[in-house]
């Protein structure tokens, strides 16, 4: 799945717009390594966000293409 879709399924970043301006910007790691919007993402990586200062990093579990709000949590694990 794409890394922009997956922070907007999970409900980590609202709209995938926002997302895809965070990638673009240089914001959004995978594995230690910045990534564009159109990064894969599969279970097991490690996803660094930079909120202004404040840094989130999360651990992918598991990779689905819709979830109900509820189940979105279920999709990382906060590091």
């Amino acid at each position: 799945m794409r890394l922009d879709k997956y922070l907007k399924v999970s409900r980590i970043i609202k709209r995938r717009t926002v997302a895809n301006e965070a990638c673009d910007a240089g914001r959004v790691t995978i594995n230690g390594r910045i990534a564009k919007a159109s990064a894969e993402v599969k279970e097991g990586d490690v996803l660094e966000i930079q909120f202004g200062t404040k840094p989130v990093k999360v651990e992918v579990i598991s990779v689905k293409e819709t979830v109900k709000k509820e189940e979105a949590k279920d999709m990382y694990k906060l590091l």
